[in-house]
């Protein structure tokens, strides 16, 4: 090997590390999101002012304060702004995480679980006796997310904009990853496509 070629070599082997290494200092943060608009004829949603609500049971928890901010910097991101004196929209903002042990496709463990896999007894058009391998013992704790943005006008009480994001993972900091989710919930505001659908969004490690 004459020492062109090596060099060369050498250069794209340092390209893939460095390749490699920024793929492995971020992580893409999947996200189910169901969005619906229902705005009256004559309103317009882009750039409205908004200002916060809570339920009773949210009042004094320290956590829906945190919910609110990470809602409040995506919906900045998207044109809105918060005013409570002039406000034209209220805003409550949900959240929720659960915690449950994963199978190696990241889905829950259920009945007929053992440590070395799943045994399933069924039957169809044969009876059948299935054992999957592979489990992982103890099994990880995988983390199932949800936050929501609920918009309401406040002249009519009416309910102008929804949306919902979800993501299960193994990640355990919370903050990144709400914060995300918000983002990922006002993704195509004001108009939102139909159904459900996915939002990636990167986010570091």
């Amino acid at each position: 090997m004459d020492k062109r070629t090596r060099r060369l070599g050498l250069a794209m082997a340092a390209m893939a590390l460095t390749f490699l290494s920024g793929c492995a200092s971020m992580r893409l943060i999947d996200s189910d999101v169901v969005s619906v608009a229902a705005v009256p004829a004559g309103m317009n949603l882009q750039n409205a002012k908004y200002r916060f609500e809570r339920l009773p049971s949210q009042v004094h928890n320290p956590e829906a304060g945190l919910a609110e901010q990470q809602a409040q910097a995506a919906m900045t991101a998207v044109g809105l702004v918060r005013d409570d004196a002039g406000a034209s929209l209220s805003v409550m903002v949900g959240f929720s995480v659960t915690q449950y042990l994963a199978d190696p496709w990241g889905r829950p463990i259920g009945p007929g679980w053992t440590p070395y896999g799943s045994v399933a007894i069924g039957s169809g058009f044969g009876s059948h006796i299935g054992l999957g391998m592979g489990m992982r013992f103890p099994p990880p704790t995988h983390y199932r997310r949800e936050v929501s943005v609920v918009m309401r006008d406040l002249k009519s009480g009416q309910v102008v904009y929804e949306t919902r994001a979800s993501h299960a993972g193994p990640w355990s900091d919370s903050v990144p990853i709400f914060a995300t989710l918000f983002q990922a919930a006002l993704a195509n505001f004001p108009n939102p496509p139909a159904g459900l659908r996915r939002v990636n969004i990167e986010l570091s490690r």
